[in-house]
């Protein structure tokens, strides 16, 4: 069994249960050819588990007649090693809560290419795409330092710099090169085009389009882009409709991959490329998974409502997501990733099977963030926590660790957590009602001394702000209590926790719950267990 186009009619696929292609992958990919519908930034492992699949249902129902076109702007050895030896086929395996595999060959995507000037071929083929009136959007999931054009000082990054300068001749920024291609359309008959950015972050549309409207502002200025190209992006040719996205697409398993093999797969070895990118010919991902983008597409779009995707108005996606980040999803993972570390966790489905931790999940979802979220009616809130707690989180299957999840948390808790303390406040609730989210803070406190419940040393995940806030807490040490002078600074960073928790009234409970997790060894399950019982 090959991934390969010639070897799909082999009896081995169906013997082995595979969900092949519905459709005739050539006569779909001469379509395509001819005229580009779907053009896809980002050959990450979501990409193929999701937005491709979405692609292969509608053409396997004979609603579309082509397949998506996909371009990796920032590692390309992804298309050189695990698409293009491959035929751009892979498999994905669905990972079921009861343990079983759904194993389907992914044949949608029918063009794979490098997005730089250097790779000549690549390019033009990309810029013969933008300029087709048939390419109705272009979608990103590039991740959210993909939007990033400027460090945190406000100063251009080199490359930006360097695009500024030398114009669209050779563009080396990611940005740069999108705007290089949206120029290309504009040339071309500025024909009408949505670009959905698809990466997990509020407001994506609204931070994707902000930022190539400054890049194609630096342009026109040094002259080499027109007003009129500014005024193409601006008018309601052009749209950056808002996206939720949601599916949890781990690393290659290599429980995964042995089962493959054993089907009688060739060559699934996992590649991790230069760029310590984790690809593998296979792709796994939990079953469920959750899309909602703005209906906004100038030039139609395909119609992915008819396998699940939602559509609605900006409002009410901004909705969707917020639920997801501040209340249904996000919130429960950083308290699993804080207490799974300090309590000696390496799987996320382990804690959530842990009778505390599932008790402060609950708490920290049902309790505290129900009350105050907006309900945005197409995805029921409660229904959602149900989901994450009972299906998505529990799932052994998903090879997921805290240890990963506790990256950057210092970035995380001002949206996972401050939020629903600012919702507290506006509705004149008291804020020391809150229990969980308080433990929270302090159990992030405790995990920055980088010693786990048995008084052991751990590894701390790589977080921007971590020598600071270690710091700050030097002289904090297990056993003996924190004083207020010490936490001050930072329980009052509203860039760390969104509000000003000693202004607030908060940073009292925070300091308690920190200074009982100090107490002794085996200080944090006793804290977790007296307050979540």
């Amino acid at each position: 069994m090959k991934l390969a186009y010639t070897d799909l009619n082999a009896p081995a696929w169906r013997e082995h249960n595979y969900q092949l292609p519905q459709f005739d992958i050539a006569q779909v990919a001469a379509k395509t050819q001819q005229e580009p519908v779907w053009l896809h930034l980002g050959a990450g492992n979501i990409f193929r588990a999701f937005l491709a699949n979405l692609q292969q249902r509608l053409l396997d129902q004979g609603l579309a007649e082509q397949g998506i076109i996909v371009a990796e702007g920032f590692d390309y050895e992804i298309i050189e090693k695990a698409y293009q030896p491959f035929d751009n086929l892979c498999v994905f395996a669905k990972l079921k809560n009861e343990h079983s595999i759904n194993k389907i060959v992914i044949g949608s995507i029918v063009e794979s290419l490098r997005m730089a000037p250097n790779f000549a071929d690549d390019f033009a083929r990309l810029q013969a795409i933008f300029a087709a009136s048939s390419l109705q959007m272009v979608s990103l999931t590039i991740t959210e330092k993909g939007y990033l054009i400027k460090n945190q000082a406000g100063e251009y990054y080199p490359a930006v710099l360097t695009d500024f300068d030398n114009g669209t001749t050779n563009p080396q920024s990611y940005i740069g090169k999108i705007v290089t291609l949206l120029l290309e359309r504009f040339n071309r008959g500025a024909t009408p085009i949505a670009i959905v950015s698809m990466d997990n972050m509020s407001k994506n549309g609204e931070k994707l389009e902000k930022v190539i409207l400054e890049f194609a502002e630096q342009w026109k200025q040094k002259g080499f882009v027109s007003q009129s190209f500014v005024d193409y992006l601006t008018s309601n040719k052009v749209s950056f409709p808002w996206s939720m996205i949601d599916k949890i697409t781990p690393r290659p398993d290599a429980n995964v991959q042995k089962q493959l093999q054993n089907d009688g797969i060739e060559n699934l070895a996992p590649i991790i490329t230069s760029k310590n990118t984790y690809v593998a010919p296979f792709v796994n991902a939990e079953e469920l998974e959750y899309l909602a983008i703005e209906d906004d597409f100038p030039n139609d779009r395909p119609a992915l409502e008819k396998v699940g995707v939602i559509f609605a108005k900006r409002e009410t996606v901004n909705q969707i997501e917020t639920m997801k980040v501040t209340t249904c999803l996000n919130p429960l993972h950083t308290g699993l990733a804080i207490f799974g570390c300090l309590l000696g966790f390496t799987k996320i489905s382990d804690e959530v099977r842990d009778p505390d931790l599932l008790a402060l999940i609950k708490k920290l979802g049902y309790q505290e963030g129900l009350p105050v979220v907006v309900d945005p009616k197409l995805l029921n809130p409660k229904q959602f926590i149900d989901e994450v707690i009972n299906i998505r989180l529990s799932n052994d299957f998903i090879p997921d660790t805290p240890q990963r999840i506790a990256t950057d948390t210092s970035q995380k808790l001002a949206i996972r957590f401050g939020e629903t303390i600012k919702s507290y406040i506006k509705a004149g609730k008291d804020v020391n009602e809150l229990v969980a989210i308080p433990l929270v803070f302090a159990g992030w406190l405790r995990y920055l001394l980088g010693i786990n419940d048995q008084g052991d040393c751990i590894e701390i995940s790589s977080d921007p702000r971590l020598a600071e806030l270690q710091a700050k807490l030097s002289n904090v040490k297990l056993g003996n209590a924190a004083s207020s002078e010490s936490l001050k600074s930072i329980l009052s960073d509203k860039t760390i926790f969104g509000v000003d928790l000693c202004e607030i009234g908060l940073s009292n409970k925070v300091e308690q719950y920190f200074n009982e997790l100090l107490t002794d060894v085996g200080a944090v399950r006793v804290t977790l267990r007296k307050y979540m019982s």
